[in-house]
């Protein structure tokens, strides 16, 4: 749908460019202290508005974007985890660029989403007319290669960094004259490690590892781009109009300067969900400020609504509050709240890990019971005082404890990917989201984003995938697939709504991992060509139906490799 036309009174609001990096720490700046890396444009940021002294995200990627996005606690969207459709965000959620969208503002993304793959929870169905990036929780190449250009797929020439300013810039560009918002929410430095080689031998000099050296690479090249879109807000003459927020999604993808905290990235203490967060609008936040009250994520969507005039937009709960008067030096009266951390075990949403922080405490339990840290005297988390503080432990475990029953009261049931709708035709089901058993397995063994399945050696496993079918019709079934020579041969079936197709496997497909950057081992799959095997068309009935794969014979030594299957609508009913 279009965003509504600007009049002169939106025209005068402030424009809003959001930049958030994937992985990156809280001392992964140098003006946290870290004389090991230099970020000159983000210190200047820093020091010409506010700095959050104490503000706090999830542990991990998908669970912070949801809140960013929501000003809610991730675990009321649905979203509880990084893969295997847990990262999604339903689609009654009201985003941030859905209210300021409805309010006469224009919305880019330009980076990683990682809330949905699929409409209507993918960017275009949840508030942005722009999109440039990838859905998933990470990429897999990070020089020359294809990105989604709302829903079509384009490539692109040069390092992905560089590519997703290119694209906000132009989006900045194009609608100058109107207020927008601009989301860049960056995928370095998380892994695989790849970075120019200008950037990579800079921090080598400095006796770093090789894993160190590319992440900071990335962080400074992510810098000499913050650079370049502060640069053309001054250019075209918005930069006092434009509310410039910084930060990041968890802490930091591995062990490095972290200003002495415990934890790094998937941990439910200060290092791994204590982060930067730097606002700079001239004239409206004094430079030097530096705000001391705990802050979070859940802040950023209340915190804007305000600066920018925005109604809020739908009837579910907020959990944040606006940052405003702290933006303005005005912290009298502010609560000592709680701020909740949870981070789930592969998408098992049980209590622990998770965590309570207040002005002076953080009680956290990553499994093996509470412990109790008094973060003005022991900010490191050196000394467990849950011993000699019992009362502490019970006001704020109680206080955990019925937090975490009210924000998983809606439960956790995956939400079935929706096929039909006429903004989406073709729908690829990646083999994340699947479920199976027997001897099926993860080519990667963790099912992260890109993964594929393997072990297909008993034609009685089977692969399914929860869909909830929007309009009923006739859908082509193709399986994205690898098969060595000497296996093929297999009687493929795919079946929905009671109603089957298949093929046999004729064509061999055995590819080599297209050559990859890296420069230390990947953690993550990597990069192929797939074959893709058309199984016919199916008749899909309205409302909830498994799609279930099988392999109705088997002549080789395995059936083959599913990276995904994709669904086309043919012909509706």
């Amino acid at each position: 749908m279009a965003a509504p036309q600007a009049n002169s009174q939106e025209a005068r609001r402030p424009n809003v460019l959001l930049i958030m990096a994937d992985d990156m720490g809280w001392g992964d700046v140098r003006s946290h202290g870290n004389d090991k890396i230099d970020t000159p444009v983000l210190d200047g940021l820093a020091a010409s508005g506010a700095r959050f002294d104490r503000f706090y995200v999830s542990p991990v990627c998908a669970p912070t974007r949801a809140s960013l996005l929501t000003g809610r606690y991730h675990l009321r969207t649905y979203t509880s985890w990084v893969t295997g459709g847990r990262e999604t965000m339903q689609a009654d959620e009201v985003t941030l660029a859905e209210a300021m969208r409805q309010s006469g503002y224009r919305t880019g993304l330009f980076g990683k989403w990682h809330n949905g793959a699929h409409y209507p929870m993918d960017p275009n169905g949840q508030g942005f007319d722009e999109f440039l990036g990838f859905c998933a929780g990470h990429w897999n190449n990070y020089f020359d290669t294809t990105l989604q250009k709302n829903r079509e797929w384009v490539t692109t020439k040069g390092y992905i960094t560089d590519v997703l300013t290119d694209g906000a810039m132009e989006f900045i560009r194009q609608h100058r004259s109107e207020p927008f918002l601009c989301y860049v929410p960056y995928n370095a430095p998380h892994g695989p490690f790849q970075v120019p080689d200008r950037y990579f031998d800079k921090y080598k000099k400095r006796g770093l590892d090789d894993k160190t050296a590319s992440v900071y690479g990335m962080v400074e090249n992510i810098d000499d781009n913050v650079g370049r879109l502060l640069k053309q807000l001054e250019d075209l003459k918005l930069a006092d109009n434009t509310i410039v927020l910084f930060l990041t999604d968890n802490g930091p993808n591995g062990e490095r300067f972290n200003g002495g905290m415990k934890g790094t990235k998937a941990s439910v203490h200060e290092g791994g969900v204590r982060v930067p967060l730097f606002v700079r609008w001239p004239g409206q936040i004094r430079p030097g400020t530096v705000v001391k009250e705990t802050a979070a994520h859940i802040d950023l969507l209340p915190t804007l609504n305000e600066l920018c005039d925005i109604e809020p937009r739908g009837s579910l709960p907020i959990d944040g509050r606006s940052l405003a008067p702290l933006l303005k030096g005005n912290s009298q009266g502010w609560p000592d709240r709680l701020l909740f951390t949870h981070q789930s075990r592969r998408g098992d949403v049980q209590p622990a890990p998770g965590a309570v922080r207040s002005r002076q405490y953080r009680l956290a339990n990553t499994g093996k019971g509470w412990e109790l840290y008094d973060m003005l005297s022991d900010p490191g988390q050196k000394q467990d005082i849950s011993a000699q503080k019992p009362d502490v432990v019970s006001r704020l475990r109680a206080a955990y404890e019925t937090w975490f029953a009210d924000v998983t009261e809606g439960g956790f049931e995956r939400i079935p990917i929706p096929v039909g709708y006429p903004q989406s035709p073709v729908v690829e089901l990646a083999a994340p989201e699947a479920q199976f058993g027997g001897g099926l397995r993860f080519h990667g063994k963790s099912g992260w984003a890109n993964d594929w399945i393997s072990g297909w050696t008993n034609p009685a496993d089977t692969i399914t995938w929860s869909l909830d079918v929007v309009r009923p019709g006739k859908y082509e079934v193709t399986v994205l697939y690898t098969c060595p020579p000497g296996s093929t041969g297999a009687k493929i079936e795919a079946e929905a709504s009671d109603h089957k197709t298949s093929a046999e496997l004729r064509q061999a497909h055995d590819p080599k991992a297209k050559p990859s950057p890296d420069r230390v081992p990947r953690g993550e799959v990597y990069e192929k060509e797939w074959g893709r095997l058309k199984l016919g068309t199916l008749e899909m009935k309205r409302g909830r139906t498994p799609l279930v794969l099988r392999a109705l014979s088997k002549p080789g030594k395995v059936v083959m490799d599913v990276k995904g299957v994709v669904i086309t609508q043919v012909e509706e009913r």
